[in-house]
């Protein structure tokens, strides 16, 4: 019998021992061989992180640059030049179309109708882009172009955005009772301002104002 210590002991240590050797070795082959993707792993997070991070500091010194530009260009002196300086801005995807919707404000407030609905114009149409952009575009162009556009084509384009569910449906109503008010479709407007005046979803200054043109047009607000 052998004691702790003696020839079948060493012998054991001495077997551990070869054994962690060849297993050092094997971890090292391993990675010579594919350690490369573990540290191409590490750069791609790294480096993914870097331009995340880069691409958010441009995008809000982008973001701050426009903010400026538009703040310069609406401090302009009168309405011409606002809507000059905002012209010259430019930019895109959202950006393009809320400079062209101030801008169109400006030439509308300068008197140049025609310039305002020619600034709204690419936009009118255009199925590509946002309905909340789109439509309100098609509202801002009936309620300029009013003494410029027929009666009758305003209502056809109103229709358009007046369906249940789209965002600016209640105003897209108010303009198309307005609209027929010039035709002289009298009941039919009275009809829509008061349909206007019992809907959930229309604002209380909405549901006045179209009480108050039930009432001008010799209606009972009342009566259904």
């Amino acid at each position: 019998m052998l004691r702790d210590g003696g020839p079948l002991s060493q012998t054991d240590s001495f077997i551990d021992e070869v054994t962690e050797e060849v297993r050092r070795d094997k971890f090292y082959a391993f990675l010579r061989k594919f350690g490369w993707i573990g540290i191409l792993a590490v750069c791609v997070l790294v480096g993914g992180a870097a331009w995340n991070e880069y691409a958010k500091a441009q995008a809000r010194t982008q973001a701050e640059a426009m903010g400026d530009a538009l703040t310069a260009a609406l401090e302009g002196a009168d309405a011409t030049a606002r809507a000059q300086a905002l012209a010259e801005i430019g930019g895109e995807g959202d950006v393009r179309v809320i400079t062209a919707m101030l801008r169109a404000g400006e030439l509308h407030a300068a008197g140049d109708a025609k310039g305002a609905i020619a600034a709204l114009a690419p936009f009118t149409a255009d199925a590509m882009l946002d309905p909340v952009y789109r439509d309100l575009a098609v509202l801002k162009t009936a309620m300029i172009g009013a003494g410029d556009i027929p009666a009758e084509e305003r209502v056809s384009q109103l229709a358009g955005i007046a369906a249940p569910g789209a965002p600016y449906r209640l105003l897209a109503e108010e303009q198309i009772a307005a609209a027929q008010v010039e035709m002289g479709q009298v009941e039919a407007a009275i009809d829509g301002y008061r349909a206007i005046s019992q809907d959930g979803e229309a604002s209380n200054a909405l549901r006045r104002r179209a009480l108050q043109m039930i009432v001008a047009l010799g209606a009972d607000p009342a009566v259904e």
